[in-house]
């Protein structure tokens, strides 16, 4: 994900837009992550992601075995620095 301080925000407008129209970008502000910009059929779509809503009862077998065990892709392990708060 590209970065842009808010700085970067007031004097590169075009720039920082058309980065945030191929994928969200973080605006910090003195150094701290503060917000993102992305396009709105990201945003869009993250939205209706979110109102999905599955019964555990519905959910297919082998979906919760592989959720249960390790993946073993360094790629996958990479991102799991994201779901850390």
């Amino acid at each position: 994900m590209l970065r842009f301080g808010s700085y970067d925000l007031q004097r590169k407008v075009a720039e920082v837009q058309e980065a945030a129209m191929r994928e969200p970008v973080v605006i910090s502000y003195h150094g701290r992550d503060r917000l993102v910009m992305m396009s709105i059929d990201e945003f869009e779509r993250l939205k209706r992601r979110d109102k999905m809503v599955i019964a555990m009862e519905e959910v297919p077998e082998e979906f919760i075995l592989a959720m249960s065990e390790p993946y073993d892709d360094a790629e996958q392990a990479a991102l799991d620095h994201l779901m850390e708060e």
